[in-house]
């Protein structure tokens, strides 16, 4: 599963909250929101966040192992 956790410490730290990717950066309340459930999301929307807040991939999502998968 991929999850959003670094995602929100890295916005933290550049204190950029989600009203800012919506107004200024133009992107969704449906992709803000499918971050916050740690939904799917495109690899474009992963890309435009890079870009965004200046950081590498890592600092956006991680990759988790379901536990049913064990």
């Amino acid at each position: 599963m991929i999850r959003y956790s670094p995602l929100w410490k890295t916005m933290s730290s550049q204190k950029v909250t989600t009203y800012t990717l919506r107004v200024t950066h133009g992107m969704s309340h449906a992709t803000v929101q499918r971050l916050q459930k740690d939904m799917p999301v495109s690899t474009h929307t992963l890309n435009k966040l890079c870009e965004i807040l200046h950081c590498r991939l890592d600092e956006i999502a991680e990759y988790v192992p379901d536990q049913h998968n064990n």
